[in-house]
C-alpha cells in the first residue's frame, strides 16, 4: 500500500472520529509508518478482499448506528476486517499477535461499554460472515454461528416447533449473551444459556481451531461459560434445542400507585419460585420529572401452550392493571415483543448489582431500596439533562434462585460462582439519552447512583458481590471476576494464562471485561 494512500485513509477515519465527537489517541496521528506496522497493514497483505478502510461503504455500514446497540460504541477503527471462516479469524489473530496490531471483536453489538466491541485506530473484527445456522439430524442441537441476534435464530426455529435458551430480546447478539452467561426465558428448568452449549469452536491465541466440550477442553469448555472473551474468539457455538410451540407470554403494567403492590409480589414471587415453567423481569420506569413519579411493569412467561394465569402469577394479577399483552405467542414473537424497547441510534448505559436473600422480607427490603434510591436521585440527573433528551430510565430485577442453580449444576456448572441456597435478585439500572453532549454526565450519575445503592445494600446485610456481565457498566469492568467469588476467579486466571501464555487477549484486545489484565 502507498504511502499516499495510508495518509489518505488515516485522514479519513480521524475526519470520521472528528465527526462524531471522537478523540483519537495522538498516536494515530502522528506518522504511516505507525500505521504501515500495525494490523490493518499487516492483514491486508494476507486477507486484502477482507479488509476495509474508511472510505468504504462496508467499512462505513459495518461501524453505523444500525450495527451497535449504544452511540458510545461507535468509535474510529483504522479497518475492518470481514472473516468469512474460522480459518479467516485463525489467520487474523496469527498475523495480529505478529503484528503486535490491536483488535476488538463485534458480534451482534449489543453492549453499551465503548471499547467492548469496537476500537479506536486497530482492527474492528466483525463477525458478519459467520452465518452458520443448522440442526444436528435428530434436531437436539443448534449449531450458530457469532454473526446472528436472537430474533433471527428463533425464527429459523419456530419452523421446526423449538427454540433455545437465548436472549430475552431479538436484538441481543449471540455471542455476547452466551459468553456472559446468559439470563433466559428458560432459566428455572435448564439454568443459564451457557449452562445449554455443549460445544464451542474456539480461536485460540496462537491461531489453531479447538473444540471445547465435556470431554475436550473441558477446562476451556467451563470458562467460557461467563468468562467472557479472555481465552479465544468463539466461532461456532452448539446448543440444547427446546420443543416450542408457543408460549404464554406478555407485558403487565400498573399506574404508579400500584408500584409498591408489583414490588411486593416480585419478593413474593423470588421467594418462593417453585414451578420451572416460569419466568419474570419486573421493572419501574420514570415517568414524570417533577414531581419525580413512576410506574411499574413485569414481563411474564409461562413455558405452556396451553396453560393460561397460572398460581405463580396470581398476586401479579390481582393488581389492576393499565396494560395487559399476555396471550399465547411463539418465542419469536414474544421476543421481537420486548425487543421494541430496544432502541438504535440514541445513547445508552446499564449498570449492574445484586441483592442476595433468603426470605420474603429481605428481598423485599433490597427491591425497595434499590428502587427508592435510584428515584430519589434522579433529580440530580435531570438538573443537568433535560428531560426532552433522556428517552428510558428504569431499574429491573431478575430473580435466580434453587430452581435455576440446580438446573446449572446438573448441566455440569458454570464460572458464575451462585450459592444455590440462596436467592439473588440481579438488579439493572438503564438510562438511554440524546446527544453527546451528555454523556459524561449520564455516565458519572450511573456511577454515582450504582455506588450509593451497594453500599446501601451492604449496610443491610443483602448485598452480593456479584455483577451480572450483560448488565454491566463500563466503569464495572475492572476487577469484574472478583464477583465470581475467589477460588473462581483464579481458576479462570489460570485457563486464561494456559490458553493465553502472552496475554493477547488482554492486551492486543483490550476492551470488556479482563482476568488479570
Amino acid at each position: 500500500m502507498s504511502s499516499s494512500l495510508l495518509k489518505f485513509l488515516l485522514a479519513s477515519v480521524v475526519t470520521l472520529a472528528s465527526a462524531r465527537g471522537i478523540s483519537l489517541p495522538r498516536d494515530a496521528e502522528v506518522s504511516t509508518a505507525a500505521i504501515s506496522s500495525a494490523g490493518c497493514a499487516a492483514l491486508s497483505k494476507v486477507l486484502s478482499t477482507k479488509v476495509f478502510y474508511a472510505d468504504s461503504p462496508v467499512y462505513q455500514y459495518e461501524n453505523s448506528a444500525s450495527e451497535f446497540w449504544s452511540n458510545v460504541q461507535i468509535l474510529a477503527p483504522l479497518c475492518v476486517f470481514r472473516p468469512e471462516s474460522s480459518g479467516d479469524v485463525a489467520t487474523a489473530v496469527s498475523v495480529l499477535r505478529k503484528s503486535s496490531g490491536s483488535f476488538a471483536v463485534r458480534g451482534g453489538g449489543h453492549m453499551g461499554i465503548a471499547g467492548a466491541n469496537n476500537i479506536d485506530n486497530g482492527v474492528l473484527m466483525v463477525m458478519s460472515n459467520l452465518t452458520t445456522l443448522s440442526l444436528s439430524s435428530d434436531k437436539s442441537i443448534l449449531s450458530m454461528g457469532p454473526s446472528h441476534r436472537w430474533g433471527e435464530v428463533y425464527k429459523f426455529l419456530a419452523d421446526y416447533d423449538l427454540t433455545v435458551p437465548g436472549g430475552r430480546l431479538s436484538p441481543v447478539g449471540v455471542p455476547g449473551l452466551l459468553l456472559a452467561g446468559g439470563v433466559n426465558f428458560y432459566g428455572n428448568q435448564v439454568g443459564f444459556s451457557a449452562d445449554n452449549v455443549i460445544q464451542y469452536e474456539v480461536v485460540l491465541a496462537t491461531g489453531n481451531i479447538v473444540y471445547a466440550s465435556k470431554s475436550s477442553y473441558s477446562d476451556l469448555f467451563w470458562a467460557l461459560k461467563g468468562g467472557s472473551s479472555n481465552f479465544g474468539i468463539v466461532t461456532r457455538f452448539d446448543i440444547k434445542t427446546i420443543p416450542s410451540k408457543k408460549v404464554w407470554a406478555g407485558i403487565y403494567s400498573v399506574a404508579s400507585a400500584n408500584v409498591p403492590a408489583l414490588l411486593a409480589a416480585t419478593a413474593e414471587y423470588a421467594a418462593n419460585i417453585t414451578d420451572p415453567l416460569s419466568h419474570i423481569v419486573p421493572a419501574t420506569i420514570a415517568t414524570t420529572r417533577d414531581p419525580v413519579d413512576f410506574i411499574a411493569a413485569v414481563i411474564l412467561f409461562y413455558d405452556s401452550d396451553t396453560i393460561t394465569y397460572p398460581d405463580c402469577f396470581k398476586q401479579f394479577f390481582e393488581i389492576p392493571s393499565i396494560g395487559n399483552t399476555m396471550a399465547f405467542k411463539t418465542i419469536a414473537d414474544f421476543a421481537d415483543e420486548t425487543g421494541t424497547a430496544v432502541v438504535p441510534g440514541i445513547n445508552d448505559i446499564f449498570a449492574a448489582g445484586t441483592i442476595v436473600g433468603t426470605t420474603y422480607d429481605e428481598l423485599l427490603m433490597g427491591i425497595n431500596l434499590t428502587n427508592s434510591i435510584f428515584y430519589e436521585r434522579l433529580p440530580l440527573l435531570y438538573d443537568q439533562v433535560p428531560a426532552s433528551e433522556i428517552s428510558i430510565i428504569q431499574i429491573d430485577w431478575q430473580p435466580i434462585g434453587k430452581l435455576w442453580m440446580d438446573a446449572t449444576t446438573a448441566a455440569g456448572g458454570n464460572a458464575l460462582g451462585l450459592d444455590s441456597s440462596k436467592i439473588y435478585l440481579a438488579w439493572a439500572e438503564v438510562l438511554e439519552w440524546i446527544g453527546s453532549e451528555y454523556d459524561d454526565i449520564c455516565l458519572q450519575w450511573i456511577k454515582e447512583t450504582t455506588t450509593v445503592i451497594k453500599e446501601a445494600t451492604k449496610t443491610a446485610g443483602i448485598y452480593s458481590s456479584f455483577d451480572y456481565m450483560g448488565d454491566a457498566a463500563s466503569f464495572q469492568t475492572e476487577a469484574f471476576f472478583a464477583g465470581y467469588g475467589a477460588e473462581n476467579e483464579a481458576k479462570l486466571l489460570s485457563i486464561s494464562r494456559k490458553y493465553d501464555p502472552n496475554r493477547l487477549f488482554q492486551t492486543l484486545m483490550p476492551g470488556g471485561f479482563k482476568i488479570g489484565a
